[in-house]
């Protein structure tokens, strides 16, 4: 695997500013949000990192890299270009950066969308992304909010707002996405 600095490298040379700084913003609170729920925090440090690394590929290079990531990648996928970057992301990681833990490789691939019975590293990669601090979202300030009380209540949160907003964009609504909704609430009504 390539040093840390390496990654950091790469990305700085081939993402925008703007795109740089979110990944390193997401990384700091993955890092942190590990740490608070007992997650291994170098792990999830280097999967916020990279999560958006294939972000600002072209779209035949991102279908490209999709169907090489080794996940599954439905063909609802390649109608909704937004979330091809998760799987992608996840063939440069393997193939640049030499990343082949199952935990990373998880956690950037569902970033986008989520999916139904999600693993701590995946949520904490998804909220993390979510909230980091340069986003402006309506609702966002109560999603930080729960982010360290309630992980559950925050995924479920952004996975409501990523709902109404496509919805209102008029916009194809990926399964994952509303499966892992649907099993969040699920789970919280069991008895």
């Amino acid at each position: 695997m390539l040093d840390l600095s390496d990654i950091y490298l790469y990305l700085e040379e081939r993402l925008s500013y703007k795109r740089y700084t979110h990944s390193k913003n997401v990384a700091d609170l993955a890092e942190a949000l590990a740490g608070h729920y007992g997650c291994d925090q170098r792990k999830a440090r280097l999967a916020g990192l990279i999560h958006d690394c294939s972000k600002e590929e072209k779209y035949d290079d991102l279908v490209y890299y999709a169907r090489k990531s080794g996940f599954p990648v439905d063909q609802e996928s390649y109608r909704i270009p937004e979330v091809l970057h998760g799987p992608a992301s996840v063939y440069v990681s393997k193939t640049v950066f030499g990343i082949t833990d199952e935990e990373i490789l998880s956690a950037v691939r569902y970033h986008v969308t989520g999916r139904e019975s999600m693993t701590l590293m995946e949520k904490i990669i998804f909220i993390a992304d979510y909230i980091e601090p340069s986003r402006k979202i309506k609702g966002i300030e109560e999603i930080r909010a729960l982010a360290y009380n309630d992980l559950d209540g925050a995924v479920l949160y952004a996975l409501d707002l990523t709902i109404l907003y496509v919805i209102e964009k008029k916009g194809l609504l990926h399964h994952d996405t509303v499966s892992a909704r649907n099993f969040l609430i699920g789970s919280a009504t069991q008895i």
